[in-house]
């Protein structure tokens, strides 16, 4: 009796479980990963078979023509891993040419040790179920041709190897044995390849789902960008407006010769002032600017600007600023940077008005900034819905906006904001950004 199943791995580890920039591998890669693991076992489970029929149950086989087979399949599997390795996607063709190859390595190990009397004939149905879960449907049917030709070869051709199969008086035990074999490997081998295709499927369809809430995530920014810009825009008439008569205001003898009313005047132009601020750099995160060049500065010089604008804008000096980046690298100021960390800023000095503390670090190629407070912390629910929309404990209308914007401007910049609560009270809300993101060279190779 004969060889033992063909087909997948055992070394899936040895290929790349993940892609490019650190991505999950995709299914189709993972599914040939399970094909090569699949085919070391049909390796290593031919030559047991061949050398227990052959010595166990004294048949003479052809062996020096098996085992060249079995060499020439594990040639081909080794060759795989070598090639897939590096490899990031794979198609259905790709999938069909190693089955198509494993159907082929099983029909001549069938046509030297028996041919359609060998009771491993029947591991032709592990490569169509196969093929029915890994392939296309056309791709599947081709697959079903294949074995349906190659058990009519192996019928018409006769095998240079006789099993002892004697039709008037039964099968041989041997026969039975081998009938007995066959079926537990092709349940021991569905169940488990199915298995694992099956999580590998679970897994691709909870990264389409993220896929899609994140599409959707991008797609509710930019309507907030929209509806931001426009509102600045329709914002910035009157304020110059507003400006242009506390101007002339501060001019006219009745404001003149008031202290009183001339100090309420200057305030008022302050205010209106910071608005126009603020309107100005809504339309530079929409990207509407009036033609001005980004800042190129350094890591420490933006970081100190940050702490300083943010406590003259807030008027707090309850922040307690701590800068231990052993580096400082040039960089290019970002807007959009800038009010990420104001958002988060802005929350803790709401939670926690008595004390707020920004502590930058660098770690390895990342800029590491955590935002810690004395607040009440996060409540689960938060923490567990971090990102998305009005995900917010105020109970206020447009709430959690802040925070939303925030983790999509570190997700922009391919960093990332965490939240976590502290054991002694309070939270720290950690923005873990890449150097390479904000450097001047980098920014320049995109331009």
């Amino acid at each position: 009796m004969p060889p033992a199943p063909p087909h997948d791995e055992t070394i899936a580890d040895t290929l790349p479980r993940r892609g490019v920039n650190g991505t999950p591998a995709g299914a189709g890669l993972r599914n040939m990963q399970q094909l090569i693991e699949l085919r070391w076992i049909a390796v290593f489970g031919q030559v047991i078979t061949i050398m227990l029929v052959h010595h166990g149950l004294e048949i003479e086989l052809p062996i020096h023509a098996m085992l060249l087979v079995v060499a020439g399949l594990a040639a081909f599997n080794h060759l795989s891993l070598l090639y897939w390795r590096h490899k990031t996607r794979v198609t259905d063709t790709a999938l069909l040419v190693g089955l198509l190859v494993d159907v082929s390595s099983l029909t001549a190990q069938l046509y030297l040790s028996g041919g359609i009397t060998n009771p491993f004939a029947f591991l032709y149905l592990l490569q169509v179920a196969l093929g029915a879960v890994l392939l296309r449907p056309l791709s599947s049917w081709i697959v079903v041709a294949a074995t349906g030709l190659a058990l009519t070869a192996l019928t018409l051709a006769g095998s240079p190897t006789e099993l002892p199969v004697r039709a008037g008086s039964g099968l041989a035990p041997s026969y039975l044995l081998g009938l007995l074999l066959c079926f537990v490997m092709i349940a021991i081998l569905l169940v488990v390849f199915i298995t694992r295709i099956g999580g590998i499927i679970r897994e691709r369809d909870a990264r389409v789902a993220e896929l899609r809430q994140r599409a959707a995530e991008e797609d509710h920014i930019v309507r907030i960008g929209l509806l931001a810009s426009g509102a600045a825009h329709e914002l910035g008439t009157p304020l110059s407006t507003l400006s242009v008569i506390l101007g002339d205001w501060r001019h006219l003898p009745t404001f003149a010769s008031d202290p009183e009313l001339l100090n309420d005047v200057a305030e008022m132009q302050g205010q209106v002032e910071r608005c126009k601020s603020i309107v100005t750099n809504i339309l530079l995160s929409a990207g509407e600017t009036r033609g001005d060049a980004p800042v190129e500065t350094t890591l420490h010089a933006f970081l100190d600007g940050l702490v300083s604008d943010w406590r003259t804008s807030r008027a707090s000096g309850n922040l307690a600023y701590r800068n231990d980046c052993s580096e400082n690298p040039g960089i290019v100021a970002d807007t959009g940077l800038q009010q990420m960390m104001f958002n988060v800023l802005d929350n803790a000095l709401e939670v926690s008005p008595d004390r707020v503390e920004l502590h930058a670090r660098v770690d390895g190629a990342n800029l590491v900034i955590d935002v810690s407070d004395d607040g009440p912390g996060f409540a689960p629910a938060i923490l567990e819905r971090l990102g998305t929309p009005y995900n917010s404990s105020k109970g206020r209308p447009g709430g959690g906006l802040g925070l939303f914007l925030s983790v999509n401007v570190a997700r922009t910049l391919g960093g990332r904001l965490t939240a976590r609560n502290r054991p002694e009270g309070g939270a720290i809300v950690t923005v873990t950004l890449p150097l390479s993101a904000l450097s001047i060279e980098e920014r320049e190779d995109d331009e």
